[in-house]
């Protein structure tokens, strides 16, 4: 028999002297130990263990050992705890081992405890044992006890006893008590395991889980496994509160307030629009706003590039809802609407929830709503971001976008949806609704009534569903509270939708306006499920609860907007039964109704039972305190009601339902529903007389607390009330959707106290989270084994049984990932692993919310004068009963903190923070037939008081009131220390807060300390005598909670409120030692709240001390109030209060900046006072602001004491005051430095950095990537000497790549060599913006890489889990990474082919582009130089209150640095030491300095449009000081990516001048220009920097051409100057090209050409390579900032938050005083370059005919072809489709002609001439086109210069792709001409022409991207055949023609030497075709005609019919003459 024998030898160094008692727990069965009597130190205990097995150890399980102080009359106080994972127990079977115990905070304890294990393994059967092998209990099989649990209940009492629920704590006689109830569940493993066996073999659902049931440990209401030793792993887990429940901090609703949005989309262009020759226009449309593109002519692949801007403010939910649509309309203008080509929709919501909140670069795929049976119609490539306030959007850069356009890889979806989506037809079915409100007033009834003599509901309601942007309704029920539809929507829509939500309201339908009665949201994710076990979206048939205004009518509800689904509803409003199906359509069969139209039709009724059988249910609460009611309501008695759906609503709930229509009961009493939603106490003559509902407490008058609050006096008395209801049952819903919740709230609260650990940097992290990952892992196995019950109870849907299905394995999959991540948890690992787990806290929260709904919520009205106040909304499945722990809610059978809130909008802002009134309530909700558990979880003590009228059973009646005997009496003692980082609620920007404690009835404040956003209040608030009810062991459990309240004292009116904070007490009981390890207490961080948003944090500690029969004398004594002058304040006692020690603040006082005016006047003469927990110092006065802004004395210390521990030192605060004439001082502003750790001084060692600032400065040895062509081989050790080698020198780098030209033979490639001269800025700019694009997609190839062995790793490493989930695993993988590895290979492909391609252009030298601002690259340039914003004002009130930019009166510039005295010698005693400067050493002075200031502007992007059309007509202006540099007259017109190129030069004078703001304008002819958006740059804290941002360090060195050297000083001079500066060495320049700093060695090469070519000698290369790696050089090394562009968001003060575009730009900075720079670089954008596109058209052949000849039906073609100066000559065209018909003979023949133009140049189209009557297909042009255009080489793309309209002031600069388009036509005479074909060739990369017309196919154009392309712009000159294509009536292409065309381009300077002629003309003329004679009119040369068709067409008949005619003469003859022969031959004549 396998068994585990525990051996329990002692326990040691335990305090203090007693009784006590073990408790040894494995799989989740207790033994407890003797008592071990009066043992001092030691506990000999020596008592064996052991517990029989039926199934193998795990090494995951666990044991758990718990001692206890032994008490005979309280509960055991828990000493500590012991866990351990059984691994090695397992592996070995035996251990030995002697560990520390922890105590219930998870600290560990002096406390050892010694055992010994064994086990003993066999290969038994396996198998759930079964627990009654211990205690033999006779079967009790006549099923007296029904309980539903699988497990122990350990200690959890279910029976009646007169302490039930105690929770661990409880010694051995709460077991006996128990009694039954823990000998049926240990015997109800027997009989259920039997059970489950045979529920296996039907139910496929259910994954083979038992193993992991027999893993569950019992984790409920008791002290998990705290800590588990195993070697070191050890994991510590959490401690769950037994009779209290948490209460919620956050109080503001924040879903119903409007926010800030601003949608960005790009209409880039589309591609293979469906239609013949089509002018596509495409509209954008968000919800009811439209925008349109202008229309391109004649294309079906139109560019655009245009860009749409669209503001809202609106609630997040309206926003997230709207739908996105795209348009593309054919041939729309001013009069037509055009004709749709198809469309494409996504709702917003979709593309925030994005990465980067956007689709960049992406295809939509557009479908026709009009034929769903069609395929894709066309692509439009698009950017869409959604911006909220505060999202900042890092675009990807754009730079010439080369990328191929790789359509099906880049589509508009999000990832996870695949490409081609289906059409679907999504069914919802309305069936009926019940529990309406009236909608009109009882007047206009009554006068009906009166006329018409019939009483009728005042209701007329229809349903409403919207999905994707459309609306279907439902027919209208005329008057009826419970009408019956019966009807299905039906919306026909892509699938998967790209829109999340499904909106069904319930409306009343009304002559004037309808308005809307309730609305309930379906989220298709939650009723769906993707993967590849997943679901169709399906839901119901169930019943929707919808909640909304409270029900009374009004005629303006001013609550309206709940009812609409915005905001939480404050009252229930109905209840719809609905479902949800979805079908997809198989699109080829005949009978499908192709339009998306919505259809309406009725379904058949349903059966009442499909939803669940009826059950009556019981709730019942009692209200134990009703404390902090608001004093406006305080004078009047209140009452408190609780409903439940319109149960137990008084006043407004029922309506009901006009008696015409009541049906009778059925035979089996059971209730029909018609009477259900009613009051019951209205048909109290029920069958159950017994009960009457009371739903509302006695009406009682408050009593006053203090001067805000009033309380109601429910001392002893506590009311209740109860309700019974009738529902469906469905609470398997809710107990799966519980068991979730609560996982997820342990996770939570773990996950938080871990990064509350790593933020206070308490010891061992990882062992938190590891008992955290630990806890999820057991409760989802937990989950598994619970779940899968009741699976046959009636009203189960699909849905339930699907989602049930992928929870099941959902969970089963986070535990096996928990428990691997278990062990992949290190000290190291922790953040990365945290973040893993917080997802895991994501998916179960989504898991949880359960779509269908049961029960409604619970509702608690506050009403006084019969007007309902505030309320608060209970989640129904939070106090849910349930006889198994795990499923019951979370609140239910606790006592819960309920905080009452203002209804609606009213709860917004201010009003919403006040509490209207605390409640201390009890809840639970069960069924009637299990209400007997009802009072369990009340505090001990009561007695019940029933109502006095009782029916039959007084037994059964629930009480009315409670009233508890027993009290308790304490001491709460607050010790609030201090507070920091507080609201500024007063004008100044600072505050004078107090504290209110409020605790129980009682309530105190702290004393006002004015002025100041860090109160150190020091202050112990003593609450004498307060009572508790209930007993005593119960309490020091769970003790009530403490609100504290911080305020604003104003001189006048009340005071404001600042925020809030719960805070629960350490209790101490009378008969309890007070010390160590709980007291005294620990000061703790708590985070007030205001709203939703933090406004500080409180730093205190609570006790709450129980006064014993000795009265107050037994309690430790309280100090005397220390300070006479402060009155009678206790300060905070010395054991709590942190131990202080000296420390010395040195302040660095540099200069104030940006100072506004006070009060109107300028601040002329500022100080600045620093203040620090009592003491501080100030700065010198600056006398005249205006003249020199620094100040004079830099640098002053001050000593003070501060608390050793970091975390608790107070916050430093900054004043600015100005010193006004007479001794008066003004405040200007203050900054509070919350966190003075990055100012502690840490002394350096031998490898940091001597810079003198606060801490060091770790050195990173990255090179940078491919950027320079340097490898370097740096030796990290800090003494050795490194050597840093650089690559090759120049001319070796020709050699190699020229080897590699040669080599390239016959490839593709044939780049030509860079030529110097054609290099310019723009070139490297370009190549960088390359090479970052290169960095950024190997980052994101070998992240993509990382996932996959991310993927892999954790597939392999669960490897232990069953195959099939690992099949599952894999393919959910595959599935999810299919687009994700279709993305991740080509990442890394184009990684791969860059690379390829790099030593092509590696010739360019580069510089650094950021796209970023540069000082988020360089930590804000405060190196030692910090900034300090200065705040006055009061604080917005928003949850945007991250923006209090127009706070800021100004900027302190400074640093601090802090640390303990006195401080070693060796510091001071450095040479060159300078006292005066402290810390401070080294640092430059801070006199006045002048510079010269270059700004280079290189452009903007997607500037804000300004201007109507949706352009803007951007230019610059740039500030600094007084001085102001604007650019208008260079405006560019109506441009949103301008390119400015061009370089400002300001000089000005440092510190007055230091903030640079360059700002982007729109241009406008009338009227004031407005600003786009504008940036500002800090020049000071850059030019004193030591990263040396004043001139950025090119990567290569030279004298002349593009790449000049900018900076006056020569590479040699900057180092010799840092080395000097940084006290090193000057450099040594070495023979071989070396040179060593410091101890570093590096080498380059150390020849330069000068401007003629001519080779000399310098250093500078050398010096430069040093520089460039400055951050190598220890101690004093640091990044030195690169010569680099950087990108910068522009912003517009009226819409804080929210990016307005992008400028690209740098600044150089040189001082005056040095010599004076060159002349700037020239950076104006490039000049497009003149070309001439010559196309010669030779021949066409094989073009369809069109035509019927007149006389002989002939098909036939006039065919003619339509088409740098592009030279383009069409020679011919071949196999071109013939159109018209010969009017004689029916002949088919075509007049072909070519046309051809340039995209963009559409009105300079050209045309060959006709080729009459071609009956072949076949044309002879010999014509040429000519095209001349400009082109810009850098970005391939042309350039078009002109007037939007004839309205147009000036012309507007487009630049679109080269693109070339011919088409063949028709020519008709009398109608207008037919299309026959069309080709487009992209200049830069077209297919090559084919050889003959034979080999010309259609294939050419159809998989352009596998053949290789060309460029004109390499090749010059091209001649081919290229194919003509349509498309068919099908959308199929289909070949029309073939062309033969020669391109040739010129530049504009060789088209002026060689000149050629349009068509045929001179110069250079061609010659004429040589066309055959048929192309004559016929009857100009008949004969020609006639021959023409004779021969042509029937030649070969002719020559058949003269073959058989000769045949049959022949014949003829033959038998002619034969009878004449034959005679002659018999006759022999």
């Amino acid at each position: 028999m396998l068994s585990l024998t525990v051996h329990l030898k002692t326990v040691a160094h335990l305090r203090g002297r007693g009784d006590r008692i073990a408790k040894v727990t494995f799989r989740g069965l207790p033994f407890y130990s003797r008592v071990v009597e009066n043992c001092e130190e030691v506990a000999q205990f020596n008592e064996m263990f052991r517990w029989p097995i039926a199934s193998q150890l795990d090494g995951n399980e666990m044991l758990e050992i718990q001692i206890y102080n032994y008490s005979k009359v309280f509960s055991n106080r828990l000493v500590g705890t012991f866990c351990m994972v059984l691994q090695n127990v397992a592996e070995e079977g035996h251990l030995e081992l002697t560990d520390t115990l922890i105590d219930e905070n998870n600290t560990s304890i002096k406390t050892s405890v010694t055992l010994e294990i064994k086990y003993q393994p066999m290969n038994g059967s396996m198998g759930s044992w079964s627990e009654g092998q211990f205690l033999d209990i006779p079967d009790d099989q006549d099923g007296v006890f029904t309980f539903e649990t699988d497990s122990l209940l350990s200690g959890q009492s279910r029976g009646s006893g007169t302490s039930p629920g105690r929770s661990l704590h409880g010694s051995i006689p709460t077991f006996r008590k128990a009694g039954k109830g823990v000998f049926l569940a240990m015997k109800l493993g027997k009989i259920r395991s039997s059970k489950e066996d045979h529920r296996k073999e039907d139910e496929p659902a259910i994954l083979d889980m038992e193993d992991l049931d027999r893993k569950a440990i019992r984790l409920a209401g008791t002290l998990d496994p705290d800590t588990v030793s195993l070697a070191s792993v050890t994991a510590v887990t959490t401690n769950v509160s037994n009779k209290r429940s948490k209460p919620d901090i956050k109080m503001e609703p924040s879903s119903g307030r409007p926010v800030d949005y601003q949608i960005s989309i790009t209409v880039i262009e589309a591609r293979q629009l469906i239609g013949l020759n089509m002018d596509p226009v495409v509209c954008v449309e968000i919800g009811d706003d439209k925008k349109y593109t202008s229309m391109k002519e004649s294309t079906n692949c139109p560019y655009y590039n245009e860009y749409f801007v669209f503001d809202f403010h609106v609630p997040p939910d309206v926003m997230f809802d709207k739908i996105i649509k795209l348009s593309v309309i054919h041939s729309k203008n001013l009069l037509r609407s055009g004709t749709l080509v198809g469309n494409f929709k996504m709702d917003v919501g979709t593309v925030y929830s994005q990465p980067e909140h956007q689709f960049y670069h992406k295809w939509a795929i557009l479908s026709d709503p009009d034929d769903i049976t069609a395929s894709c119609k066309g692509y439009i490539k698009c950017d869409i971001a959604v911006v909220s306030k505060g999202d900042n959007i890092k675009t990807p850069h754009k730079a010439n976008e080369t990328d191929e356009d790789d359509i099906e890889g880049n589509l508009l979806l999000p990832e996870g949806i695949p490409a081609e989506r289906q059409w679907a037809r999504f069914y919802v079915k309305i069936y009926r609704a019940e529990g309406l409100p009236k909608m009109n007033t009882s007047i206009m009834a009554n006068v009906k009534k009166a006329f018409i003599g019939e009483n009728r509901d005042l209701v007329d309601p229809y349903v409403q569903v919207q999905f994707a942007g459309q609306k279907g309704k439902t027919s209208v029920q005329k008057s009826s509270y419970e009408p019956i539809w019966n009807e299905q929507v039906i919306f026909t829509e892509l699938f998967p939708p790209l829109c999340k939500r499904l909106k069904v309201q319930i409306r009343d339908s009304d002559k004037v306006n309808d308005v809307a009665i309730g609305s309930y949201f379906i989220d298709l994710r939650k009723i769906s499920n993707d993967g590849d076990k997943g679901f169709l979206p399906t839901m119901g048939p169930a019943w929707v609860n919808m909640y909304g205004s409270t029900r009374q009518y009004s005629l303006i509800d001013e609550h309206q907007d709940l009812n609409d689904g915005l905001g939480e509803g404050v009252s229930f409003r109905a209840r719809l039964l609905l479902s949800v199906a979805v079908e997809i359509l198989d699109t080829t069969s005949p009978e499908i109704i192709g339009s998306t139209e919505i259809q309406v039709e009725g379904v058949s009724n349903i059966s009442e039972s499909a939803t669940g059988k009826m059950e009556e249910f019981f709730l019942f609460g009692s209200f134990l305190e009703a404390t902090m009611i608001d004093r406006k309501i305080g004078d009047k008695p209140i009452t408190f009601e609780i409903t439940i759906g319109n149960y137990g609503n008084q006043i407004d709930g029922v309506s009901k339902p006009s008696a015409g229509k009541k049906k009778k009961k059925d035979g089996e009493n059971e209730e029909e529903e018609s009477e259900l939603i009613q009051n019951s106490s209205e048909d109290e003559a029920d069958e159950d007389a017994e009960l009457v509902s009371v739903s509302s407490t006695p009406l009682m008058k408050p009593v006053i607390t203090d001067r805000n609050y009033f309380h109601l006096p429910y001392f002893e008395k506590k009311p209740c009330v109860y309700i019974k209801s009738w529902w469906q049952d469905q609470r398997r819903r809710l107990y799966n959707s519980n068991m979730m919740d609560k996982i997820a709230d342990k996770l939570e609260e773990g996950l938080n106290d871990v990064q509350e650990i790593i933020k206070t940097e308490k010891a061992f992290p990882e062992r938190r989270l590891r008992g955290v990952v630990e806890e999820l892992s057991i409760g989802c196995s937990r989950f598994v084994t619970l779940a899968n019950k009741d699976l046959n109870q009636p009203g189960r849907t699909k849905l339930d049984r699907e989602r049930l299905k992928s929870c099941m394995r959902e969970m089963d999959n986070m535990g096996q990932q928990s428990r691997l991540i278990r062990t992949q948890v290190k000290k190291n690992t922790v953040r990365d692993k945290l973040k893993l787990v917080q997802n895991f806290l994501q998916r179960l929260r989504f898991l949880a919310d359960e779509p269908q709904h049961s029960i409604p919520d619970v509702f608690v009205w506050m009403m006084s004068n019969n007007k309902r106040i505030a309320y608060a909304r209970i989640p129904s499945k939070d106090i849910l009963y349930s006889t198994v722990d795990e499923e019951t809610g979370k609140d239910c059978g606790k006592v819960k903190a309920v905080f009452l809130k203002l209804p609606g909008k009213k709860g917004f802002g201010p009003a919403g923070w006040t509490v209207q009134a605390k409640l201390e309530l009890y809840l639970w909700l069960g069924l009637n037939k299990q209400r007997k558990e009802f009072l369990s979880g009340l505090p001990n003590g009561f007695e019940e008081i029933k109502a006095a009228k009782s029916g039959s059973g007084p037994h059964f009646a629930p009480p009315v009131s409670l009233v508890y005997n027993m009290k308790q009496v304490f001491q709460l003692r607050a010790h609030m220390y201090q507070a920091r980082s507080l609201f500024a609620a007063d004008s100044s920007g600072l505050s004078d807060p107090f504290a209110r404690v409020f605790f129980s009835t009682h309530s105190q404040v702290t004393e006002i300390l004015s002025e100041t956003l860090c109160p150190t209040w020091d202050q112990l608030l003593v609450f004498d005598d307060v009572e508790l009810f209930g007993e005593a062991s119960e309490l020091r459990d769970d003790p009530p909670i403490i609100v504290v309240e911080i305020y604003d004292q104003d001189t006048v009116g009340k005071a404001e409120f600042i925020g809030r904070t719960f805070a629960k007490p350490t209790i101490k009981m009378c008969d309890e030692h007070y010390g160590p390890p709980r007291f005294p207490p620990q000061l703790e961080y708590y985070q007030i709240y205001r709203g939703n948003s933090t406004a500080g944090e409180l730093l205190a500690a609570f006790e709450l001390l129980q006064i014993g029969q000795g009265g107050r004398a037994d309690l430790p004594p309280l100090e005397q109030p220390t300070d006479s002058e402060r009155g009678p304040i206790l300060p905070v006692p010395l054991g709590i209060r942190p131990v202080l020690s000296r420390y010395r603040i040195e302040v660095l006082f540099w200069g104030l900046r940006d100072l506004k005016r006070i009060n109107l006047a300028q601040v002329d003469r500022p100080r600045v006072d620093i203040e620090c927990a009592g003491r501080g110092v100030q700065s010198v006065l600056i006398q005249n602001y205006k003249k020199n802004p620094n100040f004079s004395t830099l640098v002053k210390w001050f000593e003070v004491d501060l608390p050793e521990n970091e975390l608790l030192h107070p916050p430093l605060n900054i004043r600015v005051v100005d010193c006004r004439a007479f001794g008066r001082y003004t405040l200007v502003g203050s900054h509070a430095v919350s966190s003075l750790r990055r100012f502690i001084y840490s002394a350096p060692d031998k490898t940091s950095n001597n810079w003198a600032t606060a801490g060091d400065i770790s050195i990173s040895m990255d090179s940078e990537p491919s950027v320079r062509k340097m490898d370097t081989v740096v030796k990290l050790d800090a003494m050795s000497d490194a050597v840093v080698k650089v690559d090759m020198t120049e001319e070796e780098d020709d050699k190699e790549r020229k080897k590699k030209k040669k080599k390239k033979k016959g490839g593709v490639e044939e780049e030509e060599e860079t030529d110097g001269s054609v290099l310019d800025w723009w070139s490297k700019y370009f190549a960088s913006i390359e090479t970052m694009k290169e960095t950024l997609r190997a980052q994101e190839a070998a992240q993509a890489e990382a996932e996959e062995r991310e993927d892999l790793e954790i597939a392999a490493e669960a490897a232990d889990i069953k195959l099939d989930d690992l099949i599952l695993k894999g393919s959910k993988l595959k599935e999810k990474s299919k687009d994700k590895k279709s993305s991740k290979d080509r990442k890394k492909g184009q990684a791969a082919n860059s690379l390829e391609k790099q030593p092509v252009k590696a010739k360019v030298d580069e510089l650094v582009v950021f796209n970023k601002e540069l000082e988020t690259e360089f930590g804000m340039f405060e190196d030692w130089l910090h900034t300090f914003n200065l705040y006055r004002g009061k604080a917005g009130d928003d949850d945007e209150h991250a923006f209090d930019d127009d706070r800021i009166v100004g900027r302190f510039k400074g640093s601090l640095c802090m640390y303990k005295v006195p401080l070693s010698e060796e510091i001071t005693k450095e040479a060159g030491f300078d006292p005066n400067m402290g810390m401070f050493q080294s640092i430059p002075h801070n006199d006045p300095i002048h510079v010269l200031v270059r700004v280079y502007v290189v452009r903007a992007t997607e500037l804000h449009p300004a201007d109507i059309n949706g352009k803007a007509d951007p230019y610059v202006v740039i500030k600094l000081g007084k001085s102001e540099v604007k650019d208008k007259e260079n405006y560019i017109s109506k441009q949103l990516n301008p390119v400015f190129g061009k370089s400002f030069d300001i000089e000005a004078t440092f510190p007055m001048e230091s903030m640079l703001t360059v700002s982007v304008y729109d241009w406008d002819l009338v009227g004031t220009d407005d600003l786009i958006g504008e940036t500002k740059i800090d020049l000071e804290n850059r030019f004193y920097s030591k990263f040396r941002a004043t001139c950025g360090i090119s990567s290569q060195y030279s004298v002349h051409g593009y790449n000049i050297w900018r900076d006056p000083l020569k590479p040699s001079q900057i180092l010799a100057k840092l080395c000097k500066e940084s006290k090193i060495d000057a450099p040594q320049y070495g023979p071989g090209g070396k040179v060593k700093v410091a101890n570093r060695i590096f080498t380059a090469p150390t020849e330069m050409e000068d401007e003629n070519g001519l080779k000399k000698q310098t250093e500078e290369h050398l010096a430069l390579a040093v520089l460039n790696h400055w951050e190598e050089i220890p101690r004093v090394g640091c990044k030195l900032v690169p010569e680099h562009v950087e990108t910068r968001p522009l912003l517009n003060p009226d819409k804080p938050g929210i990016e307005q575009g992008r400028i690209e730009m740098w600044v150089d900075m040189f001082p005056m005083d040095m010599p004076a720079p060159g002349p700037a670089l020239d950076i104006s954008p490039r000049k497009p370059k003149r070309y001439e596109l010559r196309v010669v058209i030779w021949n066409t052949d094989e073009v369809i005919l069109e035509d019927d000849d007149y006389f002989t039906g002939e098909k036939s073609s006039d065919i003619f072809v339509r088409g740098l100066e592009l030279r383009v000559v069409i020679w011919n065209t071949d196999d071109v489709i013939l159109e018209d018909d010969a009017f004689m003979t029916g002949e088919k023949m075509s007049d072909i002609y070519v046309r051809g133009w340039l995209k963009g140049h559409q009105e300079d189209k050209q045309d060959t001439d006709v080729h009459y009557h071609s009956l072949t297909g076949e044309g002879n042009f010999n014509w040429r086109f000519v095209f001349p255009f400009d082109y810009l080489m850098a970005e391939e793309k042309i350039v078009i210069s002109k007037k939007e309209s004839m309205f147009s002031w000036d012309e507007t600069e487009y630049k679109i792709p080269p693109r070339l388009t011919l088409q063949v036509w028709d020519a008709d005479h009398f109608s207008a001409d037919d299309f026959l074909g069309a080709i487009e060739l992209d200049l830069n990369r077209f297919p090559r022409g084919a050889k003959t017309a034979k080999q010309c196919t259609l294939a050419m154009i159809q998989n352009e991207h596998e053949l290789p392309t060309i460029s004109i712009f390499k090749q010059k000159r091209v001649k081919g055949w290229w194919p003509f294509a349509a498309r068919d009536e099908n959308d199929e292409m289909e070949l029309t023609g073939k062309v033969e065309a020669e391109l040739h381009l010129v530049t504009a300077e060789e088209a002026e030497k060689s000149p050629v002629g349009l068509g045929r003309n001179e110069p250079d003329p061609l010659e004429k075709p040589n066309r055959p004679d048929t192309t004559f009119l016929w009857f100009l040369s008949p004969l020609k005609a006639i021959r023409y068709l004779v021969c042509n067409r029937y030649k070969w008949l002719i020559i058949k019919i003269v073959l058989a005619l000769l045949l049959l003469i022949m014949v003829g003859l033959f038998l002619y003459s034969m009878p004449g022969y034959l005679v002659k031959k018999l006759l022999g004549a």
